[in-house]
């Protein structure tokens, strides 16, 4: 090519190089403008040449450095060299994301997602935390998850478990208060013993949502549902027994009635006993299929390992809630048709206020329990068992309790006939 070629001491080539600006367009692209050149043959101070006003910085550049290359035996007049990036660095927390379109040095630093961490600077991808820990507020490193069952030892857990502890001890007073008052006609009336039966359930009621707050184990588990569906069931079929008993026994008075044969302390026993076996069964079917267990939640709330019961079989669990609730209505029902009943003697109307109330609770409670997590679930629960309980208490034994308490001239056989007059029967 007509060239002289020659070797330096050290063997190497002669070098010869254009020296290109990085330029970004108005349109978003990127071009390059030679702005020099380097060449090692050039007698020294004369091997490169820059055009400094073809230079192209970002604004925040104005000033030349000097920069030593031990690449080539020269010295070059720079301006202050900006960063051969595009882009800021991103720090932990952050990972990169490459621009479409775009050199590799420019990129978006994108949030790392919340389960996700990165703890190094310029880090092309997040890491997941171990499964017992979670992310820190600024995702740069990981930290353990808090544990969360509803405790006795928080605000929630304490004040559902006084609530529970205070709820079984009324309707205890009122069981006290039946059995000193036993021989008096309010008392006597509609089966002594299916009142003191009640009470006793209504206690049991009160104190089984206790089994609820607490760190769940399997003996644990299995006992709050079954304990709770049981004893509801007595509750319901001793109201339901009351409310066949007054209608029978109303029915029977009439001439040539065929229910005669049906009064008497059998009845009561019957219909309570069968229709909770009925419960027992599903129940005892429930454990032998399928039991509640204990299990630990790592992912259903975020930054929270959730200590819970697990239903074990779901179809038992709501066959448990559909025949409790199947007994309810068929409560509200009978009782709403012997609403009309004799007013002096009938419990009917009150059973009614009492399954109404029973029903619409555990109707509110089905979407709330579905639509809750955590320790959350577990206090709807209880509220709806605290406050079904309530409900009973209140309509069926809070007007037997302020006449028997208050008002014992109205506790006679006479006024809960309907035969008296004048102003206490005005009174009633």
């Amino acid at each position: 090519m007509g060239r002289e070629i020659f070797f330096d001491q050290k063997g190497n080539l002669p070098a010869s190089y254009d020296i290109l600006n990085w330029h970004l367009s108005s349109s978003d692209s990127f071009t390059y403008v030679n702005i020099g050149y380097y060449d090692s043959r050039a007698a020294s101070g004369q091997d490169i040449k820059i055009n400094i006003s073809a230079i192209v910085w970002h604004d925040d550049y104005t000033q030349l450095l000097i920069d030593t290359f031990a690449l080539f035996p020269f010295t070059l007049l720079s301006i202050k060299a900006p960063i051969s990036t595009c882009s800021e660095s991103c720090g932990p927390g952050f990972r990169k994301a490459i621009l479409d379109g775009q050199p590799a040095c420019c990129f978006d630093c994108v949030p790392c997602s919340e389960d996700e961490f990165s703890n190094q600077t310029d880090a092309t991808d997040c890491m997941k935390c171990p499964d017992d820990q979670w992310p820190t507020k600024r995702n740069d490193e990981c930290q353990e998850k808090s544990i969360e069952f509803l405790s006795y030892q928080e605000p929630l857990g304490m004040m559902l478990a006084v609530t529970s502890v205070l709820g079984a001890l009324v309707p205890a007073a009122i069981l006290a208060v039946f059995i000193w008052k036993h021989h008096t006609p309010l008392v006597k009336a509609n089966n002594r013993e299916l009142s003191y039966l009640l009470l006793l359930a209504l206690i049991l009621c009160f104190g089984c949502s206790l089994v609820f707050i607490g760190h769940p184990t399997n003996p644990v588990c299995m006992v709050r549902q079954i304990a709770f569906g049981v004893v509801f069931v007595i509750c319901i079929s001793c109201l339901l027994a009351k409310t066949i008993i007054v209608t029978i026994a109303f029915k029977a008075t009439k001439p040539n009635s065929n229910l005669r044969s049906w009064v008497g302390p059998q009845l009561p026993s019957t219909l309570v006993l069968a229709c909770s076996l009925v419960q027992v069964l599903i129940c005892v079917t429930w454990l032998i299929v399928a039991p509640p267990f204990s299990q630990i939640s790592m992912k259903s709330q975020m930054g929270k390992i959730i200590f819970e019961c697990n239903e074990g079989s779901l179809i038992a669990f709501w066959c448990m809630l559909g025949y409790m609730g199947l007994l309810a209505a068929i409560s509200f029902i009978v009782a709403f048709l012997a609403r009309r009943l004799p007013d002096s003697f009938n419990e009917a109307k009150f059973i009614t206020f009492s399954m109404l109330i029973f029903i619409a609770v555990w109707l509110s409670f089905i979407p709330a329990y579905l639509s809750t997590r955590g320790k959350y679930t577990v206090a709807v629960e209880i509220f709806a068992i605290l406050s079904s309980s309530a409900g009973l208490l209140g309509c069926i034994f809070f007007p037997k309790c302020y006449v028997i308490l208050i008002r014992p001239e109205m506790n006679t056989k006479e006024f809960l006939m309907g035969k008296t007059t004048g102003n206490l029967k005005n009174a009633k």
